[in-house]
């Protein structure tokens, strides 16, 4: 059995990195981050990627970019875990609004809303999961010191 393998060190390594996620704030806030960007690419991309010219797509992306990029923000700036949730909703609704909305004629807008869409839900999911592991990672190291 190698020195690690044994459930004290497993303990203080859950602890430390319990600490230092705590200490930097780093408990998922790059997706946070990344979020952030795709919001901002989202609310801008109308006329950045020319397709400003087809008003239910341009205002789709415009409004979902800057919710998007305003609860990504909050998410990274105080590592606030409830909403990853909304993130997660953002996400599912860029996938399905192609579909939703009348974006036959606007391919470009279709395929920016389905590929960030698909972005910030697996960034939604990943911090979502991050969480749950750091939940318990808190839970261990609390208990170790009782």
């Amino acid at each position: 059995m190698l020195p690690t393998d044994y459930p004290e060190s497993r303990n203080r390594r859950s602890g430390r990195l319990l600490q230092w996620s705590m200490r930097t704030g780093f408990a998922g806030g790059w997706q946070g981050w990344a979020g952030y960007a795709l919001g901002l690419w989202l609310a801008l991309s109308p006329w950045l990627a020319g397709h400003a010219a087809h008003d239910a797509a341009t205002a789709n992306a415009v409004f979902v970019g800057i919710v998007l990029a305003l609860v990504s923000h909050f998410e990274a700036s105080f590592g606030e875990v409830g909403v990853h949730w909304l993130n997660l909703g953002c996400g599912l609704w860029l996938l399905a609004a192609p579909l939703a909305l009348p974006m036959t004629h606007a391919l470009e807008a279709a395929a920016n809303s389905v590929a960030v869409g698909a972005v910030v839900v697996g960034l939604a999911a990943s911090a979502l999961q991050l969480d749950k592991q750091i939940g318990r990672l808190w839970h261990k190291a609390s208990s170790a010191g009782d």
